[in-house]
């Protein structure tokens, strides 16, 4: 009796998409892209504590769902198992990564990650709406400092227990980061004040203008061509947008003042990042910088720069004089915002592992929709046929945008 060999699967190639910009859940994650956000902000390269067969040096935009190019998913040897001389049990899957998976495994997994990813991604921008204005709390800084601390002390201890694996931070890696942080903090507060004055909806298709900004930057700086059909997404989320403001019936000036600041810097935050990252790798001891290095690299810079931005603005005074501060509830909304913005970070590396780019990025823009639903009905936003015209058109541009970058 003899077996006959395994014939080996091939990997079908991974597809990688380009960086674009800034989750989204909103607005700026902690530590990967802002978590005001969505967002929507975001955060593509994980942690070393992640499976074997998985390696991610790079960052994700969680803002836009993208990948960066340098998104790097270190493919398997992609042969099928034997089990005395016979291929792999039929309930055997691969994903698009070329991950194998068995039986219930293969058909929970990326519903479970899914899942997650959604729930932390929605209840990051909600909670921070609530804490912004439901509490009328007028201290975007201080909320990012105290978010972001909780982060890094989550972080370090997670570290002192081996629970993850962080890069040593130096001076000489803190120095070539410091400009690329800089962006960072100014990305997360202006991501907060603009969720203050805005509706979450209106947030979510304003944010798409990100998008643009990083389509013209990766063609001048990069020069990288987009094909047609992103440039009349592109085209379709400006018009969006337009129509989205002029119909707004809770429309503020200050707040869309801020959240086209933070488009601005959501935009140069990832163009920047990717000038950095290689020069940030060669600094560290493994040659690569994961996504929990980041987080911790990020946050702990940016409370240094937070401290200075409270005090030159005087807005320790207003925290300190705050009734708010001294309602229990109010404590435990703000750190549960702390919380999901690790969250989404752990989250969406787990979907990403489970699924793929081309799925996380999908998902990542038809996750909106519930977001901006949730935005509506949660906080009675005033609105009109219009407006709910516009921001369903916005909506589906994004998701039109995602395909288009796919093909």
């Amino acid at each position: 009796m003899f077996s006959m060999p395994s014939r080996p699967y091939r990997s079908p190639p991974l597809s990688l998409l380009p960086l674009s910009t800034l989750k989204t859940m909103g607005g700026p994650t902690l530590g990967f892209m802002p978590p005001s956000i969505d967002m929507d902000m975001d955060m593509k390269e994980r942690c070393s504590a992640m499976p074997t067969g998985f390696k991610s040096d790079s960052f994700i935009n969680y803002d836009t769902e993208a990948i960066p190019e340098n998104y790097d998913v270190e493919e398997p040897d992609f042969k099928a198992k034997t089990y005395n001389g016979t291929q792999a049990a039929s309930d055997d899957v691969f994903d698009e990564n070329g991950k194998q998976h068995h039986g219930i495994e293969s058909k929970s997994g990326p519903l479970l990650s899914g899942i997650a990813y959604c729930i932390s991604s929605c209840c990051m921008i909600l909670l921070n709406k609530v804490v912004l204005s439901s509490y009328n709390f007028h201290a975007g800084t201080s909320l990012m400092l105290y978010q972001n601390f909780i982060s890094v002390t989550i972080v370090i201890t997670l570290g002192f227990f081996g629970v993850v694996t962080t890069e040593r931070l130096t001076w000489k890696l803190i120095r070539v980061w410091v400009p690329v942080n800089l962006i960072f903090v100014c990305m997360l507060v202006t991501g907060m004040y603009s969720l203050k004055y805005i509706n979450v909806a209106m947030v979510t298709i304003l944010k798409n203008m990100t998008n643009i900004l990083t389509a013209i930057g990766e063609t001048y700086f990069f020069r990288r061509h987009q094909n047609e059909k992103v440039w009349v997404a592109l085209f379709l989320m400006i018009v969006s947008a337009l129509c989205g403001g002029i119909t707004d019936l809770t429309f503020h000036a200050v707040g869309y003042m801020w959240q086209f600041m933070n488009c601005v810097f959501t935009a140069s935050y990832s163009l920047i990042l990717r000038s950095k990252m290689d020069t940030a790798k060669q600094l560290t001891r493994s040659g690569s910088l994961n996504e929990v290095s980041m987080v911790l690299l990020n946050n702990s810079l940016s409370l240094p720069f937070a401290v200075f931005l409270i005090i030159l603005f005087n807005e320790w005074e207003y925290v300190y004089k705050a009734d708010v501060i001294r309602m229990p509830i109010f404590w435990l909304v703000a750190t549960a915002s702390g919380f999901l913005g690790l969250a989404i970070s752990f989250t969406s590396m787990w979907f990403l592992k489970q699924t793929g780019p081309t799925t996380y990025s999908l998902v990542g823009s038809l996750n909106k929709i519930p977001i901006s639903i949730a935005g509506i009905l949660l906080f009675r936003v005033p609105i009109s046929v219009p407006n709910l015209f516009s921001i369903v058109s916005g909506l589906f541009a994004g998701i039109f945008f995602a395909k288009a970058k796919m093909s």
